[in-house]
């Protein structure tokens, strides 16, 4: 039995769809590149498209295409096509190598060295998009978000979608299942980033090759709708056209009529998305008119009307408000010769390169610059239909301003990095590698410890940008968590929130098993009765003391350092004291040598050669470790601790007999006073932010005074006990980030 085997998939495609199977000619390719850039830039730098051309050459030397031509074919038709938009020599260089680096052992930086700064940053930039991963359709617009924001000149854009587009012009050689996942991605992000930019010329051809790679027959259907009727159209169209010229004549009017080339994906659109039958489609029939002024445009409009009857909505006026992508014409249909519908457009020539080339069209006036004032009043007076951007409200003077209309009009306000697996990840201007890892995962995020970003090792608040590729390194410690440090430079609100949650949440049990344990050894280490007093009210009634909502809410300040432990054990056995009835008997304190021994400890501090004696902290200038300190002897009331840049020692120098040598040593039951002052501007509701800032930090305030004075300057000082001095640091961050504060400090004297 013979067996028979299918035609290939690719023949079917070549006789349905053959125009995705282009070839180049690349001997004639460089003197037709270098002809088309003569005219659009009569004096620009030829020998630099010439060098660049060698180059490439060299580098692709032993590549092919999967077509079977040499590699050159490819960067030299890129080339071309920008050329035919207007783009000059250095765009077009860059072109000529867009795929160098990334493809040969040429590298960037001989290239920067070869051709300058403008043509290596546009390679590059071309370089970075190449490595945009494409997934789902869902994902379709995030990516054109990073396009244009890893975009930082207009020209990056336009490569790209040049060479979008001679790629799409090759797909018949590439595996269809291939070619389909391209077509669809050029259908979701690269036409309408063409439209964006007013392209129609590579928006339309891109869009009828991705017609016709993804339903080939419909394609060829349609084709060959059009193709039947093709020699009645035309002579219709030629019956118009003899009349609107007629017209001009009339008019005087120097003008060119033309018909309209069909955009078959247009054709699909209207019959099968809008069920529209083919006979039915307006501008199957379409005229262009192409006059000099916009005031013959509104002539050639009324001879128009006067000659055929229009059809009502049917008229738009996009020279008077241009479209988002600056497109300019007007627009009519009318009943034409024989009772069939006509639709014709009139735009001035300037008006047609800008609906063909759009944004493009600039850089062929943009690069004329250099000649001299003259060419720049002339730049002046071709870019005034910059100024018509009334979508985008805003006027645009170079590419530059109006690539940043563009990031604002679609939403661009973030930057887009990669995973080492080419996900794309969205972060907010100014992101870190913190906020990146939180993206990607929370558990990711609070084990982070290092991170790479583009192969090389950064600080974590190292910011990044569009196009980077950021790796993270994750603790395999199972306590491993994220440090107070970084919610002073992550960006997003995703990390920000996951962070303090890992810090009032994550680590709440452990802190209130600390504190809980650290009460119970005080308590145990002073001879009180642990069960009794644990199992009554008062500590309760010390959390709301001390402004914590619960018992649970004190034991984990406790166990932080916000609230020392003696403190905690001496209220509770003053209520239960006050409580007690006496029949009950005194409860159990330590003796008066012990209690010395322990006050003397509550301090944190040592005096030389007396350790039970009795020590006090001054509040004139309420001390805390790292301060220096002098000791003085007091009559009746131990040592007094001060800061040794206290006002009050100059006094206490006058009986030298009465100073003693100090030092610090803290242990978990110190505690200490600490004054802070807050300047800020005055505003509605400051002190409820302070407040509110301080007690999310589980600062116990003792005391506080306001005073604003005639410059609605706002003064604030506000004293409190704290266990750990480390801890002093964090609360004047958090304070000094509330809005209108604009300093705050400790104070180290009345």
């Amino acid at each position: 039995m013979t067996e028979i085997t299918p035609p290939p998939a690719h023949s079917s495609l070549r006789r349905l769809v053959p125009r995705i199977f282009s070839r180049a000619a690349p001997r004639e390719g460089l003197e037709q590149l270098v002809r088309t850039v003569r005219a659009h830039h009569p004096k620009g730098d030829i020998a630099i498209i010439d060098r660049a051309y060698q180059t490439a050459s060299r580098a692709h030397a032993q590549q092919k295409r999967q077509s079977g031509e040499p590699y050159i074919t490819h960067p030299l038709a890129v080339a071309q096509i920008l050329a035919e938009l207007g783009l000059g020599p250095r765009a077009i260089a860059a072109a000529l190598l867009h795929d160098t680096v990334e493809d040969t052992s040429y590298g960037l930086d001989q290239l920067t060295a070869e051709f300058g700064d403008e043509v290596a940053m546009l390679v590059d930039g071309v370089t970075k998009l190449d490595k945009v991963k494409y997934g789902d359709a869902a994902q379709a617009e995030t990516v054109r978000k990073m396009i244009v924001a890893m975009s930082r000149d207009i020209r990056v854009l336009l490569i790209k979608l040049a060479d979008r587009l001679h790629n799409a012009r090759t797909w018949g050689f590439v595996p269809p299942e291939k070619a389909a996942k391209k077509a669809t991605e050029t259908l979701e992000i690269y036409a309408p980033l063409a439209h964006r930019l007013g392209i129609q010329a590579i928006k339309s051809e891109l869009e009828d090759l991705s017609f016709a790679v993804l339903h080939p027959k419909l394609y060829a259907e349609i084709d060959s709708l059009v193709t039947q009727r093709t020699p009645q159209r035309e002579q219709y169209l030629q019956t118009v056209i003899d009349a609107v010229e007629s017209d001009l004549r009339e008019l005087r009017i120097r003008g060119r009529v033309m018909g309209r080339p069909k955009q078959l994906y247009s054709v699909y659109q209207k019959m099968v998305v809008r069920g529209r039958e083919f006979d039915d489609i307006y501008d199957l029939i379409g005229i262009r008119v192409l006059v000099t002024t916009v005031r013959d445009c509104y002539a050639v409009l009324g001879s128009i009307h006067a000659r055929w009857t229009p059809l009502p909505g049917r008229f738009k006026d996009y020279i008077a408000t241009p479209k988002f992508n600056l497109y300019q014409s007007l627009h009519t249909t009318v009943i034409g010769p024989g009772g069939r519908t006509v639709e014709i457009q009139i735009r001035t020539h300037e008006m047609h390169q800008q609906a063909e080339f759009g944004v493009a069209a600039h850089w062929k006036y943009k690069e004329r610059m250099a000649g001299g004032k003259a060419d720049a009043k002339a730049l002046d007076n071709d870019m005034a239909w910059l100024a018509h951007i009334s979508d985008w409200q805003a006027e645009t003077a170079d590419p530059g301003e109006f690539l940043d209309s563009l990031r604002f009009e679609i939403g661009a306000k973030e930057v887009y990095v990669f995973t080492p697996k080419g996900r794309v990840i969205g972060l907010p201007a100014g992101a870190t590698p913190v906020d990146f890892a939180y993206a990607v995962h929370t558990e990711i995020g609070h084990r982070t410890m290092g991170a790479k970003v583009n192969g090389r090792l950064v600080p974590l608040e190292s910011t990044l940008s569009s196009g980077d590729v950021v790796e993270v390194f994750t603790s395999k410690n199972p306590d491993a968590g994220p440090s107070q440090d970084w919610l002073t430079f992550v960006k997003s609100t995703r990390a920000r929130n996951k962070i303090r949650g890992w810090f009032t949440k994550e680590r709440r049990e452990e802190a209130v098993e600390q504190g809980k344990d650290a009460i119970a050894r005080a308590m145990r280490r002073q001879n009180l009765p642990l069960q009794r007093l644990m199992g009554q009210d008062a500590f309760t009634e010390v959390a709301h003391q001390l402004r914590y909502e619960d018992v649970t809410a004190l034991y984990a300040a406790v166990g932080e350092g916000h609230v020392s432990t003696q403190s905690v054990i001496e209220k509770v056995t003053a209520l239960v004291r006050a409580e007690e009835d006496t029949s009950t008997g005194p409860i159990q304190l330590p003796a008066v040598g012990r209690s010395r021994q322990k006050r003397d400890s509550d301090s944190g501090v040592l005096v030389r050669g007396a350790p039970d004696i009795l020590v006090k902290l001054a509040k004139c200038c309420t001390p805390v470790p790292g301060d220096e300190i002098v000791g003085f002897v007091t009559r009746g009331s131990g040592v007094s601790v001060h800061r040794s840049d206290c006002t009050n020692v100059e006094s206490l120098m006058r009986d030298p007999e009465r100073l003693i040598e100090v030092s610090w040593a803290p242990t978990t039951k110190s505690l200490f006073l600490v004054q802070i002052q807050v300047e800020a501007l005055d505003r509605a509701g400051l002190l409820s932010d302070v407040t509110r800032v301080l007690s999310e930090h589980h600062v116990n305030i003792l005391s506080a005074s306001v005073q604003t004075n005639n410059d609605r300057l706002a003064l604030s000082r506000f004293v409190f006990e704290m266990g750990d001095t480390v801890h002093l640091d964090r609360v004047l961050n958090a304070v000094r980030r509330i809005d209108a504060v604009y300093d705050v400090y400790r104070v180290t004297s009345s």
